[in-house]
């Protein structure tokens, strides 16, 4: 048995030792260490140390050999079919491709559920105008926490402007969560045909067209808009991406095509968890604007210029074409 074990060693050795060669300047350096020769050898060497593991295993070769072809097989099956770049390269890959690119696939569906939130805001403030009991019904207590038709200008005011620090602080806190919930779930129930979705993003937009309908008539419009606008831009945006992401599971399980369900949920899947992992930063870039930019920034001019600059970064984020190392227009 040890002389066989000899003999096997001496026959394969050799292709074993370049093959460890190989992988090791590969977790050193990268792939790109290695030449055109290196590359073409690479998958065949792998083959034969496989071919060598299970002759060891099959004719019980010293435990040692067998051990060392493992670990052998082992790193050179992760540096050939293992994801081929580091944490940071795919954190990089994410922001500077797959997710726009995500974005510009779902664009339809982004589009919809921009429009839904249009519709139902205008809805929402029509709703309140003509009936102040309404509001009660789209918000209810515990979001409006006195911002309701009966509230006078003054308490209104120090909503916008911060006069009363805490309470500010605890309502945009309960109204960021809400948003979260809202954002999240929107993408959740999208299996269900896309309807969840759907009631949620148009609950969503009546919401906040009953505070505007609160704000706009004691002459505050112009000034809650701004308040919102600081951070809304994005936390907004960001359901409606949540929206879309569930748009699309929902039409590919509805609408699958030639293909069976499952099949076209897990393709669609794939483009809407992507583009919900973007929803999940927007959220938490607007929860920092949020929490610092409304304390910081009374200024309404400011407010609106903050906005529209978020507002306008995340459109040439999204849908400007990129070159071949950036995002592949869809």
């Amino acid at each position: 048995m040890l002389v066989n074990a000899s003999r096997f060693r001496s026959a394969h050795s050799a292709e074993w030792e370049r093959l460890e060669r190989l992988v090791s300047r590969i977790e050193k350096r990268s792939i790109r260490a290695l030449d055109d020769e290196d590359l073409l050898a690479l998958p065949l060497l792998y083959r034969s140390a496989l071919s060598s593991l299970s002759v060891a295993r099959e004719t019980s070769l010293d435990r040692s050999l067998i051990l060392y072809l493992e670990q052998l097989c082992t790193r050179a099956y992760f540096q050939i079919y293992g994801v081929p770049t580091s944490a940071l390269g795919q954190l990089w890959g994410f922001f500077a491709r797959s997710w726009p690119a995500a974005m510009q696939a779902l664009w339809r569906e982004t589009l919809v559920s921009f429009l839904l939130t249009v519709a139902a805001v205008i809805v929402g403030y029509m709703l309140v105008r003509s009936d102040p009991a309404w509001f009660f019904g789209i918000v209810g207590d515990g979001l409006a926490q006195g911002r309701d038709p009966s509230a006078s200008v003054e308490t209104l005011r120090a909503t916008i402007y911060g006069t009363h620090k805490d309470g500010l602080a605890t309502f945009a806190a309960y109204l960021f969560t809400h948003n979260a919930q809202i954002a999240i779930f929107a993408f959740a129930l999208g299996f269900a045909f896309a309807v969840p979705t759907a009631l949620l993003i148009v609950y969503n937009g009546l919401m906040l067209g009953a505070f505007m309908a609160v704000f706009v008539p004691k002459g505050l419009g112009f000034n809650f808009t701004g308040w919102i606008m600081i951070h809304g831009t994005t936390e907004l945006f960001a359901i409606i991406i949540a929206g879309a992401a569930g748009f699309r599971i929902g039409t590919a399980i509805a609408f699958p095509g030639r293909q069976s369900r499952s099949d076209s949920a897990v393709q669609a899947g794939r483009t809407a968890a992507t583009a919900m992992g973007g929803a999940v930063v927007m959220l938490m870039v607007a929860g920092m604007l949020e929490g610092v930019g409304r304390q910081i920034v009374l200024d309404d001019l400011s407010r609106y210029g903050i906005g529209l600059t978020m507002l306008l970064a995340w459109l040439l984020y999204f849908y400007v074409p990129r070159s071949r190392h950036g995002v592949v227009p869809a």
